[in-house]
C-alpha cells in the first residue's frame, strides 16, 4: 500500500535528512531531534509517534546511547521507537513546502523557475524558503541567504519584509 494523508496504514509521518556528516554529524542531528519534541510523551496514534531511523549499526548505537541519555536527564520513559530505515515514501505533492505553497506570490517565482513539481520538491532552496516562511532561521541569515535562492530582487524583498517586518 503506498500512505495517503488520509490513509497511512503502518506508516508514520516524518522526515528524511539528507546530511553531509563532514558539516554536521549524525549525533548533532540526534541532539536537534531531541530537543525539538518531548519524547515522553506517549503517542496518540502511529501516525505520530516519535521515532528515529538508523541505515548502520554506528547510528544504531548512537541513537539507543542518546536515547538513553535523555531518558536519564528527563527522569522517564522514553516512547521513541528505533528501528531500522527500510524505505521511504515522500508525502502528497500539495504536503510538500506546505508554508511556502500558501504564499502565491512566492509561489509564481517558484513556479517559474520549477515549472516540474518534482523539481520544485527537490529544490533546497524551496525547502529553505518553506522554514523561513515558516518562522524557522533568523533575519540575519535571511538576509546572508537571499541572494543565493535564486529568486529575482523583488521577490527576496518581498520574502525578507514578510518574514523580517522591514526592508531588505
Amino acid at each position: 500500500m503506498s500512505p495517503t494523508y488520509h490513509n497511512l496504514g503502518d506508516h508514520t509521518e516524518t522526515i528524511q535528512i539528507d546530511f553531509d556528516p563532514t558539516v554536521v554529524s549524525y549525533a548533532e542531528l540526534l541532539d536537534v531531534f531531541w530537543s525539538s519534541h518531548n519524547p515522553a510523551m506517549p503517542p496518540f496514534s502511529r501516525q505520530y509517534m516519535s521515532i528515529v531511523f538508523y541505515h548502520n549499526e554506528d547510528q544504531r548505537m548512537l541513537a539507543v546511547e542518546t536515547k538513553e541519555r535523555e531518558a536519564a536527564r528527563l527522569g522517564t520513559e522514553i516512547y521513541t521507537e528505533i528501528v531500522p530505515a527500510s524505505g521511504f515514501t515522500l508525502a502528497e505533492a500539495y504536503h510538500q513546502k506546505y508554508r511556502l505553497r500558501g504564499r502565491s506570490d512566492l509561489m509564481s517565482e517558484f513556479s517559474a523557475m520549477y515549472p516540474d513539481d518534482g523539481d520544485f520538491v527537490a529544490s533546497t532552496a524551496a525547502a529553505r524558503v518553506n522554514g523561513y516562511v515558516g518562522g524557522y532561521g533568523s533575519c540575519e541569515s535571511l538576509q546572508e541567504e537571499i541572494p543565493t535562492l535564486g529568486l529575482p530582487e523583488a521577490a527576496g524583498d518581498r520574502l525578507f519584509k514578510s518574514v523580517c517586518g522591514s526592508g531588505y
